[in-house]
């Protein structure tokens, strides 16, 4: 990729708004299926449990990949719900 505006200015973080984390809800029992299935989809994004005990985790992925991702999770036999 070429990002000429951050060859021009270093102060521009060509990545800054890339990043996206995603909060969710799901059955404490289904984390780790979760988790593994997320990572097998490969660099799609990376889940890591934030509580265990109330089923929360957060997704780390990108803006580009979340789509694709969130299409993916939709289609897991687990019940998960997106938080704001």
């Amino acid at each position: 990729m070429n990002f000429p505006e951050v060859q021009k200015d270093h102060d521009v973080n060509a990545y800054a708004n890339a990043d996206l984390i995603i909060k969710a809800h799901l059955d404490r029992s289904e984390i780790q299926m979760l988790c593994k299935l997320v990572e097998g989809l490969g660099h799609l994004g990376v889940v890591t449990t934030t509580d265990k005990v109330l089923g929360e985790v957060m997704i780390q992925t990108t803006k580009h990949c979340w789509p694709e991702l969130k299409k993916n999770i939709e289609m897991m036999p687990i019940e998960i719900e997106f938080m704001k």
